[in-house]
């Protein structure tokens, strides 16, 4: 790993909130982008999970990893939950990633 590289685990929405994609990367914004794009296929395509609503960062991507496999093994109520401690009316967080 690089000196001050970042890793995120994330929570992506649709538009209408009902449902929810988690993922890692090391690059946010780009990945961001890419769901925004379409450029990413599978599960997040399928249902147009396009909307950034959660995220977390992390210095090790072992770590990082760990919180995903931790949080995608949660009920969907403890997600609601975890999203809303620090984005209660559940915004979409896109255009707020210019600072990482």
């Amino acid at each position: 790993m690089r000196p001050g590289q970042k890793h995120f685990v994330y929570i992506m929405t649709n538009s209408n909130k009902n449902v929810l994609y988690i993922g890692v990367t090391n690059n946010l914004k780009r990945r961001v982008v890419e769901h925004e794009d379409g450029t990413d296929k599978g599960f997040s395509r399928k249902y147009n999970c396009n909307y950034l609503v959660y995220y977390e960062e992390f210095k090790s991507i072992n770590m990082a990893i760990r919180r995903e496999k931790e949080l995608k093994g949660w009920r969907r109520s403890k997600k609601d939950a975890l999203i809303r401690s620090i984005n209660p009316q559940l915004n979409f967080l896109n255009d707020s990633l210019k600072g990482l």
